[in-house]
């Protein structure tokens, strides 16, 4: 009888379960500032930093996709592990979502022990980590290569900022079969393309008295403006959908503006 009661039970129970399996998947994305959503402009409308991950919601249907930004501002792969902010992902990560990895910026800091992070070594073992332990709770990890600096040299090409953690993260994503969206060649490209001059327009470069964070003004060849994130993320959907990439089938052919 209690066992007849048990069955009955999980009958019961079955329809809800299936209800929440149907139910749209999550995009988690983990990185740094380049990525992280601007906590600050919804009180101060001037300012224009964006992270490349916000504006990414509208290339997809939340009710197939939800994004979950959690890429937080200065942090490494090593820092966003020892503050406990992966663990807080991981904890909600459930079957059937994915995990979008953006590092390398801040890895990079010899200076600052408490980030930085060996290419060959350290940085790495903390993406095997990533992708290792989102399988294990049944989401896909995909690996991005860390967005361009506005750096030129004096020929008008690009310099290279990020060294080894870029071919770093590609090692890694060929290693463990991870799909690979490398937004350092494509922003390369794009920033490239605009040329030193109108590339500013990509990046948090402000007039003085527009935005309260910047009473002087401010220009920053790392981080983005609203124009600099919408394009960047606009590359790497685009790439996902062009692919054989897993978030290439959630893709909104007509994204919400």
């Amino acid at each position: 009888m209690k066992t007849l009661k048990l069955f009955l039970c999980a009958l019961l129970l079955f329809p809800a379960v299936k209800v929440l399996a149907e139910g749209p998947a999550t995009l988690y994305t983990i990185g740094d500032s380049t990525m992280a959503e601007n906590t600050k402009c919804d009180e101060d409308p001037g300012d224009p930093g964006r992270g490349w991950a916000e504006p990414l919601q509208r290339f997809f249907d939340p009710s197939q996709l939800v994004v979950r930004n959690c890429a937080v501002s200065g942090r490494s792969t090593k820092s966003f592990i020892d503050e406990g902010r992966w663990q807080k992902v991981l904890d909600r990560i459930a079957p059937g979502d994915l995990l979008l990895i953006q590092f390398g910026h801040n890895d990079a800091k010899k200076s600052d022990p408490k980030r930085y992070t060996d290419p060959e070594t350290s940085f790495k073992e903390n993406l095997r980590r990533f992708v290792s332990e989102a399988r294990e709770k049944g989401a896909t990890p995909i690996l991005a290569t860390s967005v361009v600096r506005r750096q030129f040299n004096r020929d008008g090409t690009l310099r290279d900022s990020h060294g080894r953690y870029v071919p770093a993260a590609a090692e890694v994503a060929a290693e463990l079969n991870v799909p690979l969206v490398d937004m350092n060649r494509l922003t390369g490209e794009l920033v490239q393309k605009y040329g030193p001059e109108e590339s500013k327009k990509l990046y948090l470069y402000v007039e003085p008295n527009v935005a309260e964070r910047f009473p002087d003004g401010n220009a920053d060849d790392t981080h983005l403006c609203v124009r600099g994130a919408e394009e960047f993320a606009t590359l790497f959907v685009e790439a996902c959908a062009a692919s054989h990439n897993p978030l290439g089938k959630y893709v909104n052919p007509t994204p919400n503006r």
